[in-house]
């Protein structure tokens, strides 16, 4: 499916945390400028080239002198695209190219036909996405969890794919640096009492995208640091 000449993508900004990406952030931001050209990358201290390759591909690059982490990563962005006049959608997207711009302008076409101010990408409303049986246990796991801690009900609650109006992304304040901020994030969405919505996503795993941390390990780190924190 490619609907870009039939969705009107003016006033969507993607927010891309960067960490070490630089094999394939330049192809990201050009596929993904494609179809959304208002792209700002957050390079949150990396030590190779990648935020000269993103700003070289026609994105607006924030760099963080230290990693901070993911969660402080879309802070930031989210403080970024918060001060640019022409927002009306931020949309969080992942750098090494697991996410798919078709799935977002789906997710924009149902936020516009719904009165939408959310829409969460979710891995297990279709079964395009595959992750192992081990990952799928642990990620439903993390999901039972934000959800009887959140006033939200989801079937991916970890999924970085998401829609989000402005009105909401003006409220955001993410504290939680590392994984645990998307149960935070989803904590505070369910807080505001806003209309939300989940959409089916493709998530594209890779060997390249396993060895930057999809592993089965990191989705037990998710879960552990959701109880902890």
């Amino acid at each position: 499916m490619n609907t870009s000449r039939q969705v009107d993508t003016s006033g969507v900004w993607l927010v891309i945390p960067l960490y070490n990406e630089a094999a394939v952030i330049g192809d990201v931001v050009t596929r993904a400028r494609s179809v959304f050209p208002q792209v700002v990358v957050v390079d949150d201290g990396s030590v190779d080239d990648g935020a000269e390759v993103a700003r070289e591909a026609g994105a607006v690059v924030v760099r963080h002198p230290v990693n901070l982490g993911q969660g402080a990563a879309l802070q930031t962005g989210f403080e970024y695209v918060r001060s640019r006049p022409d927002m009306e959608w931020a949309v969080t997207f992942d750098a090494d190219g697991q996410h798919q711009t078709d799935d977002v302008l789906a997710m924009l076409e149902k936020a516009r036909a719904e009165d939408l101010q959310v829409v969460f990408g979710s891995r297990f409303l279709d079964d395009r996405t595959t992750p192992s049986l081990a990952k799928r246990l642990v990620l439903r796991a993390a999901v039972g969890y934000t959800n009887l801690t959140t006033h939200t009900r989801l079937t991916d609650a970890h999924n970085g794919l998401r829609l989000l109006r402005r009105d909401v992304v003006e409220r955001i304040d993410i504290t939680q640096n590392r994984m645990a901020h998307a149960s935070e994030l989803v904590e505070q969405i369910g807080a505001m009492d806003v209309r939300y919505a989940e959409s089916p996503v493709h998530i594209l795993y890779t060997d390249y995208s396993r060895s930057k941390g999809q592993s089965l390990w990191n989705s037990v780190n998710i879960l552990v640091e959701l109880i902890l924190r």
